[in-house]
């Protein structure tokens, strides 16, 4: 397992370049870690202790470029540092290694199952999750989990991570109005948590509903004499 010890001469994440400049080569590659995301800033909204990076680099060596998921998890940090957040996500500032990492594969093999799968394991990321809709033969969503220094493929649609408190897992849903297979964040029964825009679709029903239930009400009143513009 990696271990780095913090020198007085490392340079602070402001300092780092805070991109691979290496493009992604698929919507999904943004939208999928970004509602993930979305999904923690409405479930966590009280708590200060995670943060969820996309496309951000996680620098072990300042040497040594960055390795960039397209989105990781660490529990137990600030949320936020000051207004201007984070730049890059360096482990001699941070001292904690992150809980989850994600990549969403793309047309272009990026060393998904090779370089990177050592890398995070090297590092000791405890989950390391990889989704495909590609895939024909194999499952679209792979949770591994380090046990003794290597990953190990865990069973299952939805994958509960007890360290989390959260389960991972996918199914057919509608994010900012496309209707596709998505990854989503699960409780410890299974059930999914809903995405922001869901909640509010939910709350406008449920307002139109109350709403028209007091119109009915009016119309009843009304119906049986009693003048509702008096009655105030």
């Amino acid at each position: 397992m990696f271990e780095y010890k913090p020198q007085l001469y490392y340079p602070s994440s402001e300092e780092l370049p805070d991109s691979d400049e290496t493009p992604v080569d698929n919507e999904l590659q943004d939208l999928i870690p970004g509602m993930l995301k979305a999904i923690l800033a409405w479930l966590w909204a009280d708590r200060t202790d995670w943060f969820f990076g996309v496309d951000m680099g996680i620098y072990y060596d300042p040497e040594q470029p960055p390795i960039v998921p397209d989105g990781f998890l660490s529990l137990g940090v600030e949320r936020v540092f000051d207004e201007e957040l984070r730049l890059s996500y360096a482990l001699w500032e941070e001292d904690v290694v992150p809980t989850l990492a994600l990549e969403v594969l793309s047309q272009t093999y990026r060393g998904e199952y090779s370089r990177k799968k050592t890398q995070y394991a090297q590092l000791g990321i405890l989950y390391y999750v990889i989704y495909s809709s590609r895939r024909r033969r194999k499952p679209h969503l792979e949770v591994h989990k380090l046990v003794n220094g290597s990953y190990v493929l865990q069973e299952g649609n939805v994958v509960l991570l007890p360290e989390v408190g959260l389960g991972i897992g996918i199914e057919r849903g509608i994010y900012q109005g496309i209707e596709r297979e998505w990854v989503y964040w699960y409780d410890e029964q299974g059930q999914r948590w809903l995405v922001p825009e869901e909640i509010a679709r939910q709350e406008r029903q449920q307002r139109q509903e109350a709403e028209q239930r007091v119109r009915i009400l009016e119309e009843r009143l009304r119906s049986l004499g009693i003048d509702l513009e008096n009655e105030k």
